[in-house]
């Protein structure tokens, strides 16, 4: 028999690659995930590299910027131009002809808006100078990391996310408030706020601790129909320590915590500090904040 063990309390989509995102009540939930989640992003024009917020020596106020539909996504449809405030404040679109010089400028390296990873969607990463942030010990350097398809091609495994994705590694990813107290009482007077972590679906639970590391490999049901796998722990990088735009400083306090109490051996021999879970669909539908959350 099923156990209810919460309610989805917040839903989100992130139209743009590692810039802020737009919070909703209702979602389609499909194979490739939310309709217009991670649709777009930057690629840096020299190195071919896809921009993200791990690359936080080159790109550092990337989580300044704001993205947005100027419509509301379709499944099965391509989505609609996205509307980008940047950090200093000036709006822009991207079916606006002059899109990729704003955002070059703004960034000081010439960029394009992309709709598509490149085949071999690769990323600079940089690994903060904490010990323990990265099972190779990597401190303070960049690495070249493949990502999405790309990533699972260098490891001869099937791929979970399209070839033209732009997904770290799986399509969706989900967090417990469980988890985010647990984090609040560990380390108190520090900000866990749900946002440093970039999550699909936050589940409102009774429960306490990192609850959802126990549902690696269970099956969540959602009311209306919705059911995902749960794939495996998320592990965490430089992220979750940026800031986002005003309100949400900077606070290296946040992968600190998860190093000395949630490192998890995600492959075997390496373990790597972990917050929520990543997914994948059994069964498409659409989610609503509020609605319950059983696991099997």
């Amino acid at each position: 028999m099923d156990e209810v063990v919460g309610r989805v309390s917040a839903l989100w989509r992130f139209p743009v690659k590692s810039m802020q995102g737009e919070q909703l009540s209702t979602a389609d939930v499909t194979a490739d995930g939310i309709p217009g989640d991670r649709a777009y992003a930057l690629v840096d024009v020299e190195s071919g590299k896809v921009v993200s917020a791990k690359s936080a020596r080159l790109f550092p106020n990337l989580l300044s910027c704001r993205a947005a539909f100027a419509a509301a996504p379709v499944t099965g449809a391509e989505p609609p131009a996205v509307v980008i405030t940047l950090g200093d404040g000036l709006t822009i679109r991207s079916d606006d002809a002059d899109c990729d010089d704003a955002l070059s400028r703004f960034f000081g390296r010439k960029v394009r808006l992309s709709r598509a990873a490149p085949s071999d969607f690769t990323i600079d990463q940089y690994h903060p100078d904490i010990e323990g942030a990265d099972p190779a010990g990597h401190r303070d350097t960049v690495e070249e990391t493949k990502l999405g398809a790309a990533f699972f091609a260098g490891i001869g495994a099937p791929s979970p996310v399209a070839a033209s994705a732009f997904f770290d590694l799986f399509p969706l990813s989900l967090i417990t408030t469980s988890t985010l107290e647990r984090l609040s009482e560990l380390a108190p007077g520090t900000d866990f706020d749900v946002r440093r972590f970039r999550m699909n679906i936050v589940v409102d639970t009774d429960a306490t601790g990192f609850v959802e590391n126990e549902w690696v490999g269970r099956t969540i049901s959602i009311e209306g129909g919705t059911a995902l796998s749960i794939a495996m722990p998320d592990p965490r990088c430089v992220m979750t320590t940026l800031a986002q735009g005003d309100d949400l400083p900077a606070e290296g306090t946040v992968l600190r915590t998860l190093i000395k109490n949630n490192r998890l051996e995600v492959v075997e021999g390496a373990r790597y500090p972990c917050a929520g879970v990543y997914a994948v669909l059994e069964t498409p539908g659409t989610v609503q904040a509020g609605a319950s959350v059983s696991l099997s």
